[in-house]
């Protein structure tokens, strides 16, 4: 189904650059203004220079920005800052790191480009909305730029690990290269020229979907670019450099896959108590205090009890704090949760069982009378990852807002399994369900569009409804 290709990519030139993780970056949007500043003034060659950052769900006005970045970007390839592979290859990229649970992981992954397809098709399944305004931020880059930045993160399935095995018996002895990010992860990239590994790494592909973990606005850009090349010219050849995208891709049943949770902070508008909001949740889930001594033991109560929680009735459980009163609560869902909540049984069932639509659709709409589209227009929802920050976040703003209570609902993972159940079903998850973690670098590799795909098989991409817009 998936059809696989090796690339020449462009990197940034060792002799050029005395220290390589300066310049990398994380994913264009996680990066904070403050984050990005800082990332300019490590080192002039930052690749924030290149893949501008944009954490926001609306277009960017083009203050010439664009301009600005191809221009940075032929001169770094006029001086020798980027330079190319002279044979294509396909990279094999393991991030060795520490997950928030302290353990200490590895996960392995390929870097390779991607046959398009629209998602109707089944080849490459999404399981998260994009919005319109950020597609068009990526879509003035990429075509300004005739590039691609930053990759895409899909996972597949692979229970004897045949993709990995077969490319690291072929890889060079040497890595390409070997830099840490700022959270202290190594991030170690190696090339494959192989032909008879890529071969069999293509043939692989032939009869499996991929599916996107990361990177839903990048790929539905990259669709976008594709319909406007074809409109421009229908007789486009199937090794055409817009049919295809690169992407990162890891097993799905790799031993470093880490999926995080994205907590919720809400801003309830006007003051709520705790005792309040205790009542306001049981009315359709089990509710107990948690009561520990200081703030950072009562956060990780809670989320042990989470934890148990779930694993041991098999449905969501939440933990809820209260910053201004310093109160957390357990929330439980039971069976009843289900059959009284007319927004859940109108979900599939698919669905219906993930902790993330039990909060959005039930604890923040039903019970807390906040619809998603209110939401949305009043800014009442903030996402974050790393529940410290997230705790220290709800504390200040119950500090120096005036008119709202700032509620922090924490969440356990959404499980790798789901995710593909999810894609499968052609359903779509809420928005920031998943949180794969760690990112993977912008900058270790760049594609350039600009010449046609070394790819025996581009057959399998044309044969796909390819030229249907």
């Amino acid at each position: 189904m998936a059809a696989l290709a090796p690339f020449r990519a462009l990197r940034y030139n060792p002799a050029k650059i005395e220290r390589l993780d300066d310049v990398f970056t994380p994913p264009y949007d996680i990066i904070s203004a403050g984050d990005g500043e800082k990332l300019r003034q490590k080192n002039p060659y930052s690749m924030i220079n290149l893949d501008l950052r944009n954490t926001a769900q609306d277009e960017t006005a083009d203050d010439g920005r664009y301009q600005q970045a191809r221009d940075r970007f032929l001169a770094w390839q006029n001086e020798d800052i980027l330079i190319r592979d002279a044979q294509p290859a396909i990279y094999l990229y393991s991030i060795e790191y520490q997950h928030p649970n302290g353990r200490r992981l590895t996960r392995k992954g390929i870097v390779a480009l991607v046959g398009l397809a629209e998602f109707s098709e089944g080849i490459v399944r999404p399981h998260e909305k994009t919005f319109a305004g950020v597609i068009g931020d990526r879509l003035k880059l990429m075509e300004t730029c005739a590039a691609q930045f930053s990759k895409i993160f899909s996972i597949y399935s692979d229970p004897q690990q045949e993709v990995i095995r077969t490319l690291e018996q072929a890889q060079e002895p040497q890595p390409l290269l070997h830099v840490k990010d700022g959270n202290a992860n190594t991030h170690t990239l190696w090339r494959v020229t192989d032909a008879s590994a890529i071969a069999a790494v293509r043939q692989f592909f032939a009869d499996r979907p991929v599916y996107i973990a990361d990177g839903h606005h990048r790929y539905t850009t990259a669709l976008e670019h594709r319909r406007r090349m074809l409109a421009a010219n229908p007789d486009l050849p199937a090794d055409h450099p817009c049919n295809f995208i690169m992407m990162y891709l890891c097993g799905c049943e790799d031993s470093g896959l880490s999926v995080l949770p994205t907590h919720r902070l809400v801003r309830w508008s006007g003051a709520m108590s705790a005792d309040a909001l205790a009542a306001k949740m049981g009315a359709g889930l089990e509710v107990a205090e948690i009561t520990q001594g200081s703030r950072e033991s009562l956060l990780a109560e809670t989320l042990n009890r989470m934890d148990e929680a779930e694993a041991d009735s098999g449905l969501p459980a939440f933990g809820v704090y209260h910053p201004g009163e310093n109160r957390s609560f357990l929330l439980a869902a039971t069976p009843q949760t289900f059959a009284a909540s007319p927004a859940l049984a109108a979900k599939p069932e698919v669905l219906r069982g993930l902790d993330v639509v039990v909060l959005s659709d039930f604890l923040i709409q039903e019970q807390l009378g906040l619809s998603h589209e209110q939401c949305v227009r009043e800014k009442l929802v903030s996402y974050i990852s790393d529940p410290d920050e997230a705790i220290d976040a709800a504390v200040k703003q119950s500090v120096t807002e005036d008119g709202h209570t700032p509620l922090l609902f924490l969440l356990n993972p959404t499980k790798v399994a789901q995710v593909l159940k999810v894609a499968d079903s052609g359903n779509i998850m809420p928005h920031k369900s998943t949180f794969f973690y760690p990112k993977i670098l912008t900058g270790l590799l760049i594609r350039k569009l600009d010449e046609a795909v070394l790819c025996s098989d581009c057959s399998i991409v044309n044969a796909n409804s390819l030229f249907a817009s």
